[in-house]
């Protein structure tokens, strides 16, 4: 992630990857398919992060605010400056843009299967899905303001988000 953070996506090379982790282009091969592979493997722990932030919530909390807590759980114990300097790197690298957009959604599908869980509900259920797929959209939008702006906490975005779909639906 350094050579990425320092060089640049494009810039870096698998070989340059494999010389800074003193391991052969072979052996890098062995754990990563690709370069791409490399940069979301620092994320590949979110879905399970965010499927136990949601289980650790109360059941009797409503969906809206079950999954606004979960995320604001999340952003208070995982967000650093590596975090965002990861975030950059995706948003302004085209070929790892859609990649990302798969993690979004993968994500939205274990979150939905997590509220349902959580609610002892069929992983099928609507409610839950339509939650999940908004959560995911003011994620996002968190994550955008986030990295457009350093005064502005994910977590103060995602609240005011939620209260704007709230202030929508109600």
């Amino acid at each position: 992630m350094r050579l990425f953070l320092e060089r640049g996506f494009d810039a870096t090379t698998l070989d340059d990857i494999a010389d800074a982790a003193d391991v052969s282009r072979r052996s890098l091969f062995h754990y990563f398919a690709s370069k791409e592979e490399i940069v979301f493997s620092a994320k590949a722990d979110f879905p399970d992060l965010i499927a136990d932030a949601v289980g650790r919530r109360p059941v009797e909390e409503r969906l809206l605010d079950m999954v606004e807590n979960a995320l604001l759980d999340l952003a208070g114990r995982h967000l650093s400056e590596q975090a965002r300097d990861l975030a950059r790197l995706i948003r302004d690298t085209p070929a790892l843009r859609a990649g990302d957009q798969a993690k979004y959604e993968k994500v939205e599908k274990v979150l939905a299967k997590a509220l349902a869980d959580r609610k002892h509900l069929p992983e099928s259920d609507i409610a839950c899905r339509v939650t999940a797929a908004a959560a995911i959209g003011i994620l996002k939008l968190s994550t955008e303001a986030w990295l457009a702006r350093d005064d502005v906490h994910p977590a103060t975005f995602g609240k005011a988000a939620f209260a704007a779909l709230r202030g929508v639906v109600c």
